[in-house]
């Protein structure tokens, strides 16, 4: 069975998806081909059905819930940090201030657009937002993935997106949930016993992608697929693909909760849901071989 899988080009998503391009993990009768795009393209195509299965923003979730189902694996959450909303150390942001964000279905954009509504929107590819704001096109910008980790000295940090969350979610720095970023979805449309059988593959691929996390950084290093190294990949990697990532936690459920209740709560969606709800449902393959 063919499975088309798109994720996006950052290392986190490369990291926890290229186990099972490398061959590293069974895939028994499955032939998963891959395509890397950009966070807002893939919120974009997956709002269409265009892939079996691929990477979102969870802010988006609840508008393909009918479509998709959520995948409990491949997840990235901010802990003490996340996308920051950055602009030159010589501006100083009015209230309504330009900020180039990374899409319109991001998490990061519609937390921002929450937390400053009077603030003047413009979309961009997530690789371009740092050269807006040192061009003056925008007053700021809110940088994502590995850009958080090495712009430009001459940029300093407004606020950041894990300050808003806390705000927003009505945590503390000693009582907070993790900020939900991004995870995977599989199309509804694929029958249950393989869309558990996929979601397993999955799992695998990123428990052994943490196993073998040495060897597997050197290897998307000597093959340029990702655009950090050294130091600094291990840096991103301990933040968005660790441990954390392979399966979603309780703690990392009730968080994805919280969002899709400050979403409803502010309009973005027309139902509050739970996160539980719209798992696949895996017991379906022990009653099917009791």
């Amino acid at each position: 069975m063919n499975i088309s899988l798109a994720h996006s080009p950052d290392a986190d998503d490369i990291f926890m998806y290229y186990a099972i391009a490398f061959g590293w993990v069974d895939t028994t009768d499955y032939t998963i081909t891959n395509e890397a795009l950009d966070i807002e393209t893939l919120n974009i195509e997956a709002l269409k059905g265009t892939y079996d299965v691929s990477a979102i923003s969870f802010g988006m979730y609840p508008m393909i819930k009918d479509e998709y189902a959520m995948l409990r694996t491949a997840v990235s959450f901010g802990e003490g940090y996340g996308p920051k909303l950055v602009r030159k150390k010589t501006t100083t942001l009015k209230k309504n201030f330009k900020v180039a964000l990374s899409g319109a279905n991001t998490t990061n954009a519609m937390l921002f657009r929450i937390y400053y509504p009077n603030a003047r929107v413009v979309y961009k590819n997530f690789l371009e937002i740092e050269d807006a704001v040192l061009s003056g096109e925008v007053d700021a910008g809110v940088l994502i993935h590995e850009s958080i980790l090495n712009y430009d000295e001459s940029l300093e940090v407004e606020k950041e997106l894990w300050d808003i969350w806390l705000e927003l979610s009505g945590g503390d720095a000693n009582n907070s949930l993790p900020l939900p970023l991004g995870g995977m979805a599989l199309r509804r449309s694929i029958p249950l016993n393989r869309a558990i059988e996929i979601e397993q593959i999955l799992i695998d691929g990123v428990q052994v992608a943490n196993e073998r996390k040495v060897e597997l950084s050197k290897r998307l290093e000597d093959e340029n697929l990702v655009r950090i190294d050294g130091a600094l990949l291990e840096k991103y990697l301990d933040m968005y693909a660790s441990s954390e990532s392979i399966e979603l936690s309780e703690i990392q459920l009730n968080a994805l909760d919280r969002l899709f209740e400050i979403g409803y709560k502010h309009g973005q969606y027309h139902e509050a849901i739970s996160a539980k709800d719209y798992l696949i449902p895996r017991e379906y393959a022990d009653l099917r071989n009791s």
